[in-house]
């Protein structure tokens, strides 16, 4: 049975400079205190201190989810830290879309309101920075890869990772560009918490790493925060007691757009963030991928989330989960069976284990997977092109006839980084 905790406390944080070393403290009344750690691991700028307070405290309250989600309680203390109104709405907006999944998995209800409140009457605005430059996240899939690709000829372009330094080190050497490391530590009780009656589940993770990307941007004099989320992670995983569930909600074109106002409203246009790639499909991305980076990262690069293995300084590919198994298909069309089939070892596409994980993809039957993965019409123009390759693949459905794979999506990213996407629609 789940405690009743009165409050989750927002304790502190403190950034000590001369360690590079991030600290910030929650906790459930007076039971628990919990803290989680950040390195940054690169020089710093000079930068503005009220500018770093901002994002810093920023990364404090969308951190908390972590922790939030283990006894959700129906009031939130804030001891240290500043809200407005608008940010505590956009606060509690994510925690309420992004725990989407966890609700459904823990048969809670999705309208549950989480009780983030104003602090002050109004966060002032910062004084115009001057930054410029792209940062672009790297998470060893392809879509970082293709938007690195696409910017890589920019006058002042980097990338930045969290965590998974031994994994990653071999892709970053292979980009070539200048990289910011950061490494993340959860505070160790939550491995045990499950002991103690706390609830698990997928939490908003896009949406912390966007508000990391923005302290690194500020400590390293770059503009904008460039992440590689797809027009795809738009479609709601499910519908739960009327709900929409997004398993991607914080890599939607909904989020990037709270956030962008949010940012806004204290930075202006001096500290920005968008997805590079959000016009695209998943499948479309595969596509561009196979055509201009599948040879140079082919034995470096993975979709997979279960290829950080601690220990490990290798990425790689399980083989049996939903993403790995819509990765192949989306790769089917564009790239070489033998050369597919080296990464998995096998064939997914023919593997029996995988075709209920196919059906729920195409929409055939049961719900999409609650994963990263594209769209079910998208998923079904994927395996129509595969099945010239595999006349015995016997999955049946209907695409609109109207669906183009390629078609551009709306997107929010500044106008003179878009004309760097727009060719790929010849």
């Amino acid at each position: 049975m789940t405690p009743n905790y009165k409050s989750f406390i927002f304790k502190g944080y403190h950034f000590d400079t001369a360690s590079k070393r991030l600290k910030l403290s929650y906790g459930f009344d007076d039971v628990w205190s919990f803290t989680e750690e950040y390195g940054l691991d690169f020089p710093f700028v000079d930068y503005d201190e009220q500018a770093l307070n901002r994002v810093v405290q920023d990364l404090f309250f969308m951190a908390g989810v972590s922790y939030y989600k283990a006894f959700p309680t129906e009031q939130i203390r804030i001891d240290h830290g500043q809200l407005d109104r608008p940010a505590a709405e956009f606060f509690s907006n994510t925690y309420q879309k992004g725990l989407g999944e966890y609700f459904y998995i823990n048969k809670l209800d999705p309208k549950t309101d989480i009780p983030f409140i104003a602090t002050t009457e109004h966060l002032p605005a910062l004084q115009h920075q001057e930054r410029s430059g792209q940062l672009v996240a790297i998470g060893g899939g392809k879509d970082s890869l293709v938007s690195i690709e696409k910017l890589r000829g920019q006058p002042k372009v980097a990338t930045w990772s969290l965590g998974h330094r031994n994994q990653l080190q071999p892709l970053v050497d292979r980009v070539g560009l200048k990289h910011f490391w950061v490494d993340r530590k959860l505070d160790p009780q939550l491995l045990s918490l499950s002991d103690h009656g706390a609830l698990g589940g997928h939490i908003p993770i896009s949406a912390i790493f966007a508000c990391v990307g923005a302290i690194v941007a500020v400590l390293t004099g770059y503009q904008d925060v460039v992440v590689s989320n797809e027009s795809s992670a738009d479609e709601p995983t499910l519908h739960y007691n009327r709900v929409a569930i997004n398993h991607q909600y914080s890599k939607s074109s909904a989020h990037e757009k709270a956030y962008q106002a949010h940012l806004a409203r204290i930075f202006g246009d001096s500290l920005r963030y968008y997805s590079f790639l959000r016009p695209l499909s998943e499948v479309h991305i595969a596509e561009i991928f196979a055509a201009e980076g599948f040879e140079k990262y082919k034995d470096l690069f993975s979709s997979c989330n279960r290829a950080f293995v601690q220990g490990s300084d290798k990425m790689s590919w399980c083989g049996v989960c939903s993403k790995c198994a819509f990765s192949f298909l989306a790769f089917s069309p564009f790239i070489n069976r033998i050369e597919l089939e080296k990464l998995w070892h096998k064939n997914l596409l023919l593997d029996p284990t995988l075709v209920t994980t196919y059906q729920n993809l195409l929409g055939i039957s049961g719900n999409k997977p609650l994963d990263c993965v594209g769209e079910v019409k998208e998923s079904r123009a994927a395996m129509r092109l595969a099945q010239e390759k595999y006349p015995g693949l016997g999955y049946e459905f209907d695409i609109p006839e109207s669906y183009d794979y390629k078609a551009l999506a709306p997107h929010s990213m500044p106008d003179e980084i878009y004309s760097l996407l727009q060719p790929v629609k010849d």
